[in-house]
């Protein structure tokens, strides 16, 4: 049993989830996330814990971020949009077994510090934004981090917020190096 609770969208994802792990939910009932919620999830972070796991598209980003704005310290877990997308329909409720149970094993905590550990001149030379592949790169260096995808301006949030550090960064960068090369 996780002992967590983890926040999700709707019933479709609690029923994903809870066929991979056993666990508990919160369902914020999609992007409109409204203060009830919000008091749950902030009582449920100080009494066991959060994992946030929402949809990998925006409105999950939106939910995410309003999370981590209004209850800091949570734990996130993501999926790619590969692993989410069924007949083009994108979310958790989409996800195998198996790619539930590595996002959660592979969650990051949200911490807030002001000590960036990957620069802005980090991600433009790894060719993260104002590049011409920048999306896709982000996408890849995203996956291997498991901070999952998203624009220029939240990946370099997120590696602050989930205290990436440069070896991670770089590591993470040569993985995409060495997969470019065998393309």
């Amino acid at each position: 049993m996780i002992k967590e609770i983890i926040v999700v969208e709707g019933k479709d994802d609690t029923v994903a989830i809870k066929r991979a792990v056993e666990a508990e939910t919160i369902e914020t009932g999609g992007s409109a996330i409204n203060k009830d919620v919000l008091r749950r999830i902030r009582l449920a972070q100080q009494r066991r814990g959060v994992i946030v796991f929402t949809d990998p598209d925006h409105a999950g980003e939106r939910i995410r971020k309003i999370i981590a704005r209004d209850v800091p310290g949570c734990k996130h877990a993501f999926l790619t949009q590969e692993a989410a997308t069924s007949r083009g329909d994108i979310g958790v409720e989409n996800a195998s077994v198996e790619a539930i149970r590595m996002a959660l094993e592979n969650v990051r905590t949200d911490y807030q510090s002001e000590e960036a550990q990957v620069s802005w001149d980090d991600l433009m030379e790894a060719g993260l934004i104002v590049h011409p592949q920048a999306a896709a790169r982000r996408m890849t260096v995203g996956k291997q981090l498991g901070i999952g995808y998203c624009n220029g301006k939240q990946f370099f949030n997120r590696c602050r917020m989930f205290q990436i550090s440069q070896e991670e960064f770089e590591a993470a960068c040569r993985h995409l190096e060495e997969d470019e090369e065998t393309k």
